[in-house]
């Protein structure tokens, strides 16, 4: 019986696929094999041996100590795309709340609501809440992932010029893109050429603070910028100089925070990207899936610390799955704790990501005690499940 432990709540459509004879819900983590998250901070959590894998209903997963898992053998995972099309929904919307006025306009109705003349007060007031359309004005996408393409082609339907920039698409997303996208090599040329600016890209090195006070002063007066993917992409400080200045019209963001609170020009709302009904179902259905996969087959996908690797479904009478650090002759080693059961081994995969490794051997037989003993005593052995 595999036992998972939930964090946060999922959603039971997703839970209810875990067969009752198979998975048993614990309330205690530290006897967890499988633990499923959605917000939940694990950075000081500790982790049982027998913790299997983390399943985050959601994209984001700087809530979990990737590195600290890996060297456990614990393989995480997450659901990109999942919550894709309501992240989108709220830039659309965040567009156009950046275009008209409409908060200032929804405030001013409950400031003045117990004037006797509101009407005539309307007509006279309403003027300062003017606005924009965004027909034919210019949208720079910053990163085309399963976000970034559903509003680079949302813009383009609502008549909106769009410059994407994304230097490692996937084929699939680039099959997905509108061809009315126009595609740029750099970020400057976003910087330089858009009036609304996006960006949908991961928290790294790289992309720490790329709106900074430098590349604000490249962009156009009056520019409007969304954040809807990662607090630290935006330097808070460089962004409420350039709101108390002027060059930027509107920052539109996610995240609430005692910073973008008090700016001036600025709509932040809650971490509300990802909470709709669909997009909390669409998660806990697809990181079950990714758990049962993985230990029901031993497959990976979509993992963040270890390598994708897909050996369909066991037809042999054993399969071994080992995750180890990637270093030479692992594989021979293997082969050899293998040999001495004088039995064939049918299929073997293996891929390396970074630092750590996934082999999944299949064989004619079922394997001893004390040939996973000697499999786990293998130098550079991180953590071996035996499916028999």
């Amino acid at each position: 019986m595999i036992k998972y432990n939930c964090l946060n709540p999922i959603a039971d459509v997703g839970l209810n696929n875990l067969e009752a004879d198979k998975y048993e819900k614990t309330d205690n983590a530290d006897e967890a094999d499988v633990i499923l998250v959605r917000s939940a901070a694990m950075h000081d959590m500790t982790f049982s041996d027998n913790l299997m894998a983390v399943a985050r209903a959601g994209a984001g997963v700087n809530n979990i100590p990737l590195d600290a898992c890996a060297k456990q053998g614990i393989v995480v995972f997450n659901t990109p795309g999942a919550n894709a099309n309501a992240v989108k929904e709220l830039v659309i919307a965040g567009i156009l709340l950046a275009s008209r006025d409409i908060v200032g306009g929804v405030n001013w109705g409950l400031a003045n609501r117990d004037d006797e003349n509101l009407a005539k007060t309307v007509e006279k007031s309403k003027k300062q809440f003017a606005g924009n359309e965004i027909r034919g004005k210019k949208l720079g996408v910053i990163g085309l992932g399963a976000i970034g393409v559903l509003v680079a082609n949302a813009a383009v339907a609502l008549g909106m010029e769009v410059y994407g920039c994304d230097p490692f698409i996937s084929i699939e997303n680039a099959w997905k893109l509108s061809e009315k996208v126009k595609h740029v090599n750099t970020r400057e040329e976003i910087f330089t050429t858009c009036d609304y600016i996006t960006v949908h890209v991961p928290l790294l090195d790289d992309t720490r603070k790329m709106i900074n006070k430098e590349t604000l002063s490249m962009m156009k007066d009056g520019v409007v910028i969304l954040n809807y993917a990662r607090d630290l992409l935006v330097d808070e400080e460089a962004m409420a100089e350039a709101l108390e200045s002027g060059k930027v019209k509107r920052y539109m963001t996610d995240f609430v925070n005692p910073n973008t609170v008090r700016m001036t020009n600025t709509v932040a709302t809650p971490h509300l990207g990802a909470s709709t009904k669909e997009s909390e179902d669409n998660c806990a259905v697809m990181a079950v899936r990714e758990i049962k996969e993985y230990i029901e087959n031993g497959n990976i996908v979509n993992s963040v610390n270890y390598p994708a690797l897909d050996a369909g479904i066991c037809r042999m009478p054993c399969r071994i799955c080992i995750l180890h650090k990637n270093i030479p002759n692992m594989l021979s080693r293997f082969t050899a704790a293998i040999a001495g059961l004088n039995v064939n081994i049918e299929n073997m995969y293996n891929k390396s990501r970074g630092d750590y490794a996934y082999s999944v051997l299949d064989v004619a037989a079922k394997v001893d005690d004390k040939t996973v003993s000697e499999l786990k005593g293998i130098e550079g052995v991180l953590k071996i499940r035996v499916l028999q």
